[in-house]
């Protein structure tokens, strides 16, 4: 526990206090939580048991799905079983490893889907280099860099979390522990600390979608060189990256880069990224991939 925080507990305020919308919240998130974990698994599975599926797009997908599942798993549980119970607190450890938590699975979803983007650039716009570029070791060593780099801004995080001191109220008005909210229950001036906030998560949120966005337009501006079926495919691919990144960039820009307001729809924001997109990930990667979804079928039918 913090030296300089007479608070052992928070009081986690939830995504509503109304009672019928709380067994409402339940009865949803438990089922997309549960559908995050199935899709996510089966990727998963179907990835490290496929002899096709063997490409660094798929070595990435894999990680992806890993990250996703993780991630949901740092908010969706809390959020469901504080749906049903009366008191909905937290303790200070628990709260401190759940903001460094979503911060290391968030940063590593960015951090893949950047590789995901890098991997096809080289794939389309430098084809006959693709596999000695893109080799197996390479693409572990990608993977490595994106963990470490996920610890190095999760710690950052934690490190600022740990100086904050709480003496008064200790609701968090969300449904899991951020840096955000905790900054309005401090008792010391956070302006410091919140331009931190800012030009940490704030900067890695709109680096990484810029450099995204750049990639996809040199794809997309190489493509007019390819034939016709050549461009249907690549753009299929694209397209479903692109819908990934715009839906979990959308909302982390929106919240870690401004100042310290908190705003009442920030709780509904981050039930997009936090939930929403390790959701739709599996969906939108297996119904939009037909190589993923062949293998699935493979490896699911002999099963069965």
């Amino acid at each position: 526990m913090a030296m300089n925080s007479s608070v052992n507990e928070f009081i986690l305020f939830g995504l509503t206090q109304d009672p019928r919308k709380q067994k409402a919240i339940f009865g949803v998130f438990l089922m997309f939580y549960l559908a995050t974990l199935l899709g996510n698994f089966l990727i998963v599975v179907t990835i490290k048991r496929s002899r096709t599926l063997g490409s660094p797009m798929y070595f990435f997908l894999f990680y992806l799905s890993f990250a996703d599942a993780c991630f949901s798993t740092t908010t969706a549980p809390r959020l469901i079983v504080d749906a049903l119970s009366q008191q909905k607190t937290i303790s200070y450890n628990e709260c401190m490893t759940q903001v460094f938590a979503v911060h290391f699975f968030g940063c590593m979803e960015i951090f893949v889907l950047i590789l995901m983007a890098f991997d096809r650039y080289v794939a389309i716009c430098k084809p006959l280099r693709y596999t000695t570029i893109m080799n197996r070791h390479v693409c572990s060593v990608l993977v490595i860099l994106g963990w470490v780099g996920s610890c190095i801004h999760s710690s950052a995080q934690i490190v600022l979390a740990l100086r904050l001191p709480f003496c008064g109220p200790n609701v968090i008005d969300h449904y899991f522990c951020d840096l955000q909210p905790l900054l309005k229950l401090a008792c010391m001036d956070t302006y410091v600390i919140n331009l931190l906030v800012v030009s940490n998560s704030g900067a890695i949120c709109t680096v990484s979608f810029t450099i995204l966005l750049i990639s996809y337009v040199i794809i997309l501006y190489s493509l007019r060189n390819h034939s016709a079926e050549g461009r249907r495919k690549a753009l299929s691919t694209c397209t479903s990256h692109f819908i990934v990144v715009v839906l979990f960039f959308g909302p982390c820009i929106f919240i870690y880069t401004r100042p310290a307001t908190t705003f009442p729809v920030d709780k509904v924001v981050a039930v997009f990224y936090t939930i929403g997109t390790p959701l739709l990930n599996p969906l939108i990667y297996t119904l939009r991939n037909t190589e993923v979804k062949i293998a699935m079928k493979k490896l699911w039918c002999s099963k069965v």
